[in-house]
């Protein structure tokens, strides 16, 4: 596998030469032969510093061939060039959506309980629990989201569940997937081991601090099991190929995945076909013992390698503010027992680093809370500061923490931090600032103070299918509004710029992908509205027209306009 992988910080060095060279001829539009496909009269929003708006686009085979005036575009066309008036229509970059969690099926046997409101009450969960129950079949496994209210209910407990489901097993997530609860049936269904010790980077007890197994596990103590209750199988790839879809219909055209197991998702990926370029990054976070579990990079097939990669590593290094495990600097103003906790030993994580260094492998590191954010940091100067990270391109998942005195400190490794604006929400604000007080709460998650610092930013979804926080547009109206703190939302081309430039930048992928340059791989979509003039409220009604990818049109809204033809033309609709 050595020989197979990239050298990322080389091939980067590579990329930023190509970028050098296509500027110089981006707009000058050398003739290389007709091209196949003209996009023209339109606005094409390059997101590139040199211009970032154009009209027109020329494509020719997989790539863009040129991006300038449609006076110039025109000139590039043949008799057999493909024409496409978009009459004023915004064309971006494909948008790339670089954290997802896309979770398989229920396995057989699994049955899911709806509780009918995020927050359902601890009675409630209890009452829908024990009457589910009467009816369900033998070797049936219930399972649903209990959410944060009923979590931190005193009265619900394992214990609790042992008493209305003496012989069902039930398996209740917390308000995130990073906790669950598990009653006696199901210690005893899934062979759980009540007399280990917590796994490496794993905790028992709604407070993190039990020695011994009490039925609440967070983090390795639960992905382990919680692997279990989903699969990946044929039953899934009609799903995994409508997720696609949606994506397209988005306009997104990369995808990144984050694996427990790549093998299965490859196999899966193989039977759809799916036209969407994908990225799975093998997600290492859960163990049964005390060591850490070994990472795999299964081999691709030939026919999907121009398509799917395997590369890179997550790493979870502590969990979020919801269930107070996000480690903190200073005690949770809500709890002040508890700062939350870092995964793993500060030794560890440096182990981790330079494990990584010797694999040539990028690094995703989700660090939620400030102390998170701050070991990390120091273990990264330990194992060889900014001479050996500054080109690394290290990901910082969530990066609630990355605040204040530790944004400079990003900005010198070279770190990215890929944030999720649907955390910006106001009722998310207000459960921060209960978590961590007013005056914390007014720095934690941070966006524009990033960019600011000079700390580069991706936005990714952090979604799974056919959940609303897969729009893109939603995630931009949260960026650019960022209701709970107003004063740290960015402009609409950092948003932009943030789904397309960045994420490709991130991943090592920056000398084919993330902007409208000549060279570079033809992705792009053709938006509904103008993103840049669209009142606020109205940016998560936007979709794409039209979504190409390699040089070919993979979906569009009136297919029947464009699917034959060497002319076509969109509606004169651009609000």
């Amino acid at each position: 596998m050595k020989t197979e992988r990239r050298n990322w910080w080389n091939r980067s060095l590579l990329g930023l030469g190509l970028a050098v060279l296509t500027s110089a001829f981006c707009f000058s539009q050398s003739q290389t032969g007709p091209a196949d496909m003209i996009l023209v009269n339109g606005r094409a929003f390059t997101a590139t510093d040199a211009r970032p708006f154009a009209e027109a686009v020329a494509i020719k085979g997989d790539k863009i061939l040129a991006v300038d005036t449609t006076e110039k575009i025109s000139e590039l066309a043949g008799s057999a060039t493909k024409r496409i008036d978009l009459h004023g229509r915004v064309v971006i970059p494909g948008m790339m959506d670089t954290h997802i969690h896309y979770y398989g099926v229920p396995v057989p046997g699994r049955l899911d309980i709806d509780f009918g409101e995020p927050m359902p009450s601890c009675a409630k969960v209890l009452q829908m629990v024990e009457e589910k129950v009467r009816t369900m079949p033998p070797g049936k496994v219930l399972t649903g989201n209990m959410g944060i209210e009923a979590f931190f209910d005193p009265r619900c407990t394992p214990a609790e569940l042992d008493r209305i489901a003496p012989a069902h097993a039930v398996v209740l997530t917390g308000p995130t997937p990073h906790v669950g609860m598990l009653n006696r049936a199901a210690v005893t269904k899934f062979k759980v081991d009540t007399s280990a010790l917590p796994p490496l980077a794993g905790w028992y007890g709604k407070d993190m601090n039990s020695k011994r197994w009490d039925g609440v596990v967070h983090n390795s103590a639960f992905l382990a099991l919680a692997t279990k209750l989903i699969t990946d199988g044929t039953e899934d790839d009609e799903r995994l190929h409508k997720f696609f879809l949606q994506e397209a219909k988005y306009g997104v055209t990369s995808n990144t995945f984050l694996e427990y197991d790549p093998g299965p998702r490859i196999a899966q990926l193989a039977r759809v076909n799916a036209p969407n370029r994908v990225r799975i990054v093998p997600f290492a976070q859960y163990q049964t013992g005390p060591t850490r579990r070994a990472l795999e990079h299964p081999a691709v097939p030939q026919h999907l390698a121009e398509r799917v990669t395997v590369a890179g590593q997550k790493w979870l290094l502590d969990g979020t503010p919801i269930e107070r495990s996000a480690a903190l600097r200073l005690p949770y103003a809500d709890d002040p027992k508890t700062s939350g906790r870092v995964d793993y030993p500060e030794g560890e994580i440096g182990t981790i680093l330079r494990e990584a260094l010797q694999q040539d492998q990028p690094l995703m590191m989700h660090a939620v809370g400030d102390r998170t954010a701050e070991v990390l940091f120091t273990e990264m100067d330990n194992a060889g500061g900014e001479k050996v990270w500054a080109n690394r391109r290290v990901r910082v998942e969530h990066g609630d923490g990355v605040v204040n005195d530790l944004i400079p400190r990003a900005k010198r490794l070279g770190v990215i931090v890929a944030v999720n604006p649907m955390h910006f929400d106001a009722d998310t604000g207000n459960l921060l600032r209960q978590r961590f007080g007013s005056e914390r709460a007014e720095v934690m998650l941070p966006c524009r103070s990033l960019l600011d610092g000079g700390v580069p930013v991706v936005i990714a979804s952090d979604g799974g299918f056919g959940e609303p926080d897969l729009n893109p547009f939603l995630n931009i109206q949260m960026a650019t509004t960022y209701p709970s703190r107003p004063r740290d939302a960015i402009s609409r081309e950092q948003a932009l710029i943030a789904y397309t430039r960045t994420p490709a930048y991130s991943e090592f992928t920056d000398d084919r992908l993330g902007t409208l340059e000549p060279g570079k791989l033809a992705d792009l979509a053709v938006l509904s509205r103008d993103i840049f003039k669209v009142p606020s409220e109205e940016l998560p009604t936007i979709e794409s027209e039209l979504t190409i990818i390699g040089g070919k049109i993979v979906y569009s809204r009136n297919p029947a306009e464009l699917a034959g033809g060497r002319t076509s033309s969109f509606a004169v609709d651009n609000k």
